[in-house]
C-alpha cells in the first residue's frame, strides 16, 4: 500500500483498480500518510494560504428534481426565494468591505435567471469590483449561455459532475438529466476558458468504491481547476431522507488523494464537512484543502437554501464572523487571505 501511495505521489496517476484498492484498503496510518503528503504538495504550490470565497445563494427555485436535493422541484415544503439584483449587489458590497476578492453566485436552475438577467448582474459586479473574480454555480446551461456569461465577465464556473458512472447517475437524478449532458457542460466550460470546478458527493446512495474510483480517474483526466468534494447528507423532504450520510473520514481521505493527483487544484473544505463534525472544516484543510466559502447571503436566505438537513450557516460560516474563521485556521497553522486566489497553472 505504501508503494501505491508513493506511486500516486510521484506519477499523479493510478489505474481504476489501483484507485479502488487505495480506497477499500485504507487505514488510519495510510490516511495520515496521504494527508501529510497532500499538505506538502499544497504548501509547495500555495504555501499556508487559505483562500476565501464569498458565497451568495441567489435562488432556491429549481426546475430539476434531483432525488438528493432539498430544493428539488417536488419539495412543496421548501420556502422559495429569489434575490433581486440589488440584494445580490448589496451582498457583494458587504463582502468587498470585509475584503473578499471572489464572489460565488450559486443557485438552483431558476428560469428567471436568463442570460440577459445573469449577464447584467455579472457585468455590474465586475464594473463595481474590477479586481474581484466572479464564480457562477448555476447548473446546466447551453454553450451559448456559458459563452455569453464568460463575455460578461464571469471567471469561474462550478458544476459538480456528482458521479462519473452513468448508471449511478441515473439512480440519483430524474430521467431527463443525463451524465452525458453534464459532461458536455463541463467540456463547454473548459473550452471557453473558464476556471472550471467539478466534484461529487461522498457516500451518496448506491455509491460503491468502484464508482469513487471512476470519479478519481475522471478528475485525473479532466484536470479541473477546482474540485468540490463533500459528504452526502440527507434531507428530510427527499426520497433519500432515510439514507445514511457520507463519512468525514472517507471525505478527508479523498481530498488528500485529489490533492496528490493535481497539486495545483483549488480544493474547498466544504460547508457539509463543517455540518457533520464541529472540526470538519479544519480536518478538510489538514487533508489538503485550501479554500473555504463563508456565506454572504442575507440571513433569511441562508435558512431557506437547504440542500440538506442541518446545514451550517451561522458562526464561522457567516461572512460577518470572518475573524472567527481566521482564528480557526490560524490554530492549525494556516492563514486566511482575501485575495482572488486564482489557480496556479503548472
Amino acid at each position: 500500500m505504501i508503494k501505491l501511495i508513493e506511486k500516486l505521489y510521484n506519477t499523479r496517476s493510478l489505474s481504476l483498480d489501483e484507485y479502488e484498492y487505495l480506497i477499500s484498503n485504507r487505514t488510519e496510518e495510510y490516511a495520515e500518510k496521504l494527508a501529510s503528503l497532500a499538505r506538502q504538495r499544497a504548501n509547495e504550490v500555495y504555501g499556508n494560504k487559505i483562500f476565501v470565497r464569498g458565497l451568495i445563494e441567489i435562488t432556491n427555485i429549481c426546475k430539476n428534481d434531483c432525488l438528493y436535493c432539498g430544493i428539488r422541484r417536488s419539495n412543496k415544503a421548501c420556502q422559495r426565494y429569489r434575490l433581486t439584483k440589488e440584494e445580490i449587489l448589496s451582498c457583494c458590497e458587504e463582502g468587498n468591505r470585509i475584503g473578499y476578492k471572489t464572489f460565488v453566485l450559486q443557485g438552483g436552475e431558476d428560469g428567471f435567471f436568463t442570460d440577459e438577467v445573469l449577464c447584467d448582474i455579472v457585468k455590474e459586479i465586475k464594473k463595481r469590483y474590477p479586481e474581484a473574480a466572479v464564480t457562477l454555480s448555476m447548473g446546466e446551461r447551453s454553450y451559448e449561455s456559458y459563452k455569453a456569461l464568460k463575455e460578461a465577465g464571469a471567471d469561474r464556473y462550478l458544476l459538480r459532475h456528482e458521479t462519473a458512472d452513468p448508471e449511478h447517475y441515473s439512480m440519483l437524478h430524474p430521467e431527463e438529466l443525463t451524465l452525458e449532458n453534464r459532461m458536455r457542460c463541463l467540456d463547454d466550460l473548459k473550452s471557453l476558458g473558464y476556471q472550471v470546478g467539478c466534484g461529487f458527493m461522498v457516500g451518496s446512495p448506491y455509491q460503491t468504491y468502484g464508482h469513487i474510483a471512476k470519479d478519481l480517474k475522471f478528475i485525473e483526466e479532466f484536470s479541473p481547476d477546482m474540485c468540490g468534494i463533500g459528504p452526502f447528507i440527507s434531507h428530510r423532504d427527499t426520497p433519500f431522507k432515510d439514507e445514511k450520510s457520507g463519512s468525514l473520514e472517507l471525505t478527508c481521505y479523498l481530498l488528500s488523494i485529489v490533492r496528490l493527483i493535481h497539486p495545483h487544484i483549488l480544493l474547498p473544505s466544504t460547508t457539509a464537512l463543517g455540518t457533520i463534525h464541529p472540526d470538519g472544516r479544519q480536518m478538510g484543510i489538514l487533508s489538503g484543502a485550501n479554500v473555504v466559502m463563508p456565506n454572504l447571503s442575507p440571513e433569511d436566505a441562508k435558512s431557506k437554501y437547504t440542500l440538506y438537513d442541518n446545514k451550517l450557516h451561522s458562526g464561522a460560516e457567516s461572512a460577518r464572523e470572518l475573524n472567527k474563521l481566521k482564528e480557526l485556521m490560524s490554530s492549525i497553522g494556516y492563514k486566511i487571505v482575501t485575495e482572488r486566489g486564482d489557480v496556479i497553472k503548472e
